[in-house]
Formats: C-alpha cells, sequence, structure tokens
C-alpha cells in the first residue's frame, strides 16, 4: 500500500441535466475549475445509448481487454468515484456506479459513456495537499493511481 494525505478543498454541487454525460461533463467540469484530486459521489439515472465496463474479458491476460456492455434501458444509478490528473495535468475521472432496471443490476466503470436521464446530482469534494496523480502503468496499460 502507498498513500499520500489530502486536505479538503472546495465542495461542488452539480445538477446533471438529461443527454449529459459521463465521464465527459465531470471531466470538462473539472479542467474549468481546476479541480486536480476529488471524490466524487453520484446519483440519479441512465440513458439508453450507455456503456459501462464489467470487468477483463480474460483476468490472466498480460494487457486485460476490457468487457463492455449497453445498458438494457432507462436505469437507475448510483456511483462513487475520484477525480486524479494524469500525466499531463488533465482531470480524469474513474467512477463505478450500480444501474438498476426490474430487478436486475449491472455495476462497472463509466469510463465507456453513460448518458443522464433526466436527473443526476453529484457531489465533488477537493482534495488539496497531495501528490496523487494518474500514470500509465507499463505492464496493463491502464492510467493507475500513483501517490
Amino acid at each position: 500500500m502507498k498513500y499520500t494525505e489530502a486536505t479538503l478543498g472546495r465542495i461542488f454541487i452539480l445538477r446533471l441535466e438529461h443527454g449529459d454525460r459521463l465521464p465527459d461533463t465531470l471531466e470538462e467540469f473539472a479542467g474549468v475549475n481546476k479541480i486536480e484530486s476529488a471524490a466524487v459521489l453520484f446519483i440519479g439515472g441512465s440513458d439508453l445509448d450507455s456503456k459501462v465496463v464489467v470487468g477483463p474479458e480474460d483476468g490472466t491476460a498480460a494487457k486485460p481487454i476490457p468487457t463492455v456492455i449497453g445498458l438494457p434501458g432507462v436505469s437507475e444509478a448510483v456511483g462513487v468515484g475520484t477525480i486524479f490528473v494524469n500525466e499531463d495535468r488533465v482531470p480524469k475521472l474513474h467512477l463505478h456506479s450500480a444501474f438498476g432496471r426490474n430487478g436486475q443490476t449491472v455495476t462497472g466503470c463509466t469510463r465507456e459513456g453513460v448518458n443522464i436521464w433526466h436527473i443526476g446530482e453529484v457531489i465533488i469534494m477537493e482534495l488539496q495537499n497531495n501528490s496523487a496523480q494518474r500514470k500509465i502503468d507499463l505492464a496493463t496499460g491502464f492510467e493507475l493511481l500513483e501517490v
């Protein structure tokens, strides 16, 4: 385990609108507001044509290929994640969410694109005075958190 300590900075409350897209909307907001590190909470609805990463096709591969699935329709959603800048100082969102519809749940990473269905509420809690950032891991190709 590696760690860095942080202090709490600004807290933002966002109301996402119908058609806004994750991660794009939050990464753009973070860039405009110069957020380099943050904790993120999300609740709302996802619309048609939303996709999530649900794990690797082969968990033993040296460079895992992600399994991407489309959500089965408009769904309730709740998620938690982080924002950290990458090596180019660009804010990157890592948000895992659970999506429910008709008694079925899909949980995955929103990096492939989740469209907001009417309601999206997000709390961004800025983390300051820390060394965390995302860096490319040569072994996997993932942009991993380094502290």
